[in-house]
């Protein structure tokens, strides 16, 4: 399972991929976030959502799990860099592979 964080980053940032231009509301942020940080419909987002589950799904034919993982992983960490999330609250990189 991937090490989430749920630091929300990722949803703040959702211009940043294609994938995920149809949940935008016009300023870059996921139109499903709340303001406590958390997804609105957590239950029935969408697959591209679910890191997991959209491996399985649409990527595990194109790229090793591993390789999927420290690619979301890396895109998390920049975020949180960027973001400056405190060292201690950051994805773990050293433990995924």
């Amino acid at each position: 399972m991937f090490p989430c964080t749920k630091c929300g980053l990722c949803c703040q940032n959702v211009h940043l991929n294609n994938l995920y231009k149809n949940l935008d509301r016009g300023d870059g942020v996921c139109k499903n976030l709340t303001e406590f940080m958390t997804c609105g419909i957590y239950d029935n987002r969408p697959i591209m959502c679910r890191i997991d589950e959209a491996y399985d799904t649409i990527f595990s034919q194109h790229i090793s799990r591993q390789a999927y993982y420290k690619l979301n992983a890396d895109f998390c960490y920049h975020l949180q860099i960027m973001a400056e999330v405190p060292v201690g609250k950051r994805i773990e990189l050293l433990n995924l592979y």
